[in-house]
């Protein structure tokens, strides 16, 4: 491989590492992915008039509005609290997700593959390679 800075020890190593992990996720993949698809977070706004939740992949399922945010009538407030609890909640279920599969895919990996980092993957990847984990 061109640039690899390894011998073929660390190939052979990296290959069984890349099986057994594969072998790991065949095994215990298919539960995680039913608990990540499971997974809801619901967040409130500061005020605690809002209540958003959203699915693991941070679609809004539900939202709750309390009749008592009529007595603001600023819809300009109303549309920035509702988006800042939808993100937070949505970023707290990103990271119930990340969690759920930290046994077998390391934290930045998992951030990179949801945030579609193909670059970041690659160079974890090629680091690996490299030996430089």
């Amino acid at each position: 491989m061109e640039g690899f800075a390894g011998d073929g020890a660390d190939m052979r190593a990296y290959a069984e590492e890349l099986r057994a992990t594969f072998m790991r996720m065949q095994e215990e993949a298919p539960e995680m992915h039913e608990k990540a698809r499971a997974v809801q977070v619901t967040e409130k706004s500061e005020d605690g008039l809002i209540a958003a939740t959203v699915s693991a992949r941070g679609d809004l399922v539900r939202l709750d509005i309390d009749p008592r945010i009529y007595r603001r009538p600023d819809s300009r407030l109303l549309a920035d609290a509702i988006t800042a609890t939808v993100h937070r909640a949505t970023a707290k279920a990103r990271d119930q997700v990340i969690d759920l599969f930290a046994p077998l895919i390391p934290a930045e990996r998992m951030k990179a593959h949801l945030d579609g980092d193909l670059e970041a993957i690659l160079e974890h990847m090629a680091a690996q390679m490299l030996g430089k984990r």
